[in-house]
């Protein structure tokens, strides 16, 4: 679930990336799917918190 995640919160930070690069060359409106993909990044952090929490929660 880890790698799952990462890939994640990857994906929703370079759609960020994405965002500020189009709105600092002028573009005003954004496709709505972008805004979505954005919503990877604070759930793939979540999600490799509670990978994390139940890895360590194993091992024990």
């Amino acid at each position: 679930m880890l790698p799952i995640s990462l890939a994640m919160f990857g994906v929703g930070l370079l759609a960020i990336v994405v965002i500020f690069a189009l709105y600092a060359t002028g573009h005003q409106d954004l496709p709505p799917w972008v805004s979505i993909v954005t919503l990877l990044c604070p759930a793939g952090l979540i999600f490799g918190v509670i990978a994390t929490v139940v890895r360590s929660r194993r091992r024990r």
